[in-house]
């Protein structure tokens, strides 16, 4: 398997406001905003930053998004595969796996066209 390199970082946040601040403290700048205490932040071309709010009694959690180019690859060996690639609300296709020390990490391939 072949991966493209860091397309994401997803962190969530028990406080919208406060880490949105924090970013463009970092120079990121907002792409865009929900209506539900999320965003995508931006700094340069590298990996985008999504984040969103969480309630204060759930632990929050940060997932590395690594880009694939297509929903037809598959990891090698080693690799322990928590859910196949399916549709996003976003119009990409993710595949979630366990790295060794139960770690998730997301594969992200396009959409179907």
């Amino acid at each position: 398997m072949t991966t493209d390199g860091i397309e994401a970082v997803f962190l969530e946040t028990h406080n919208w406001g406060r880490m949105a601040k924090f970013l463009q403290g970092l120079g990121f700048t907002v792409d865009f905003e929900t209506d539900h205490n999320s965003g995508q932040f931006r700094n340069g071309e590298g990996a985008y930053v999504f984040v969103a709010e969480v309630p204060p009694t759930q632990q929050t959690s940060t997932r590395l998004v690594l880009k694939v180019a297509s929903p037809e690859v598959r990891p090698g060996d080693g690799v322990e595969v928590r859910t196949d690639f399916e549709p996003t609300h976003y119009g990409t296709r993710e595949m979630t796996v366990h790295d060794p020390d139960g770690r998730v990490w997301s594969l992200q391939a396009p959409g179907e066209e």
